[in-house]
């Protein structure tokens, strides 16, 4: 089996509350190390993403993968397959300018939610990249966000 399934299935039973637990750990250590710790699950590369809270106003950051798109970057709203959308893709749908560290670069950014044959496209892309994705989305009955994060 890939690492990256090892890596979806452990997501999985670790369940919603282990991911939140354990991204509190890895954004203040991706960023004290630029990225160097963190940076990369099962061979795919992380960023830490910054939205403000829909109902709090308060700044959130989330570990998330990404897939470079240009000059752009590719993430997923799966939250590992749970029932319960990701709380930083409700706020980016709320409020889509957010703010991207990747290693020790940061830069503002405008969310968009793609639709239609771009998404297909870029589900596929990310799925190379990554393939729990896969594992992820046959696990909920939701449909999976996929969102381009444009440089403001």
């Amino acid at each position: 089996m890939r690492t990256d399934r090892l890596a979806a299935r452990a997501s999985i039973a670790i369940g919603a509350g282990g991911l939140r637990a354990v991204g509190k750990l890895n954004v203040p250590l991706y960023r004290l190390s630029r990225g160097r710790l963190f940076g990369r699950v099962s061979g795919s590369p992380v960023l830490l993403l910054t939205t403000v809270g829909r109902r709090s106003g308060q700044r959130r950051t989330a570990p998330v993968l990404y897939m470079p798109h240009g000059d752009s970057y590719v993430v997923i709203g799966s939250n590992a397959g749970h029932a319960r959308t990701p709380a930083w893709s409700l706020n980016l749908k709320s409020q889509p300018d957010a703010e991207v560290q990747v290693g020790g670069r940061r830069l503002q950014v405008r969310a968009r939610v793609v639709e239609g044959d771009e998404r297909a496209r870029l589900w596929k892309a990310v799925n190379e990249q990554y393939r729990g994705f896969e594992d992820y989305e046959s696990r909920t009955d939701r449909k999976i966000a996929v969102f381009v994060l444009d440089p403001r």
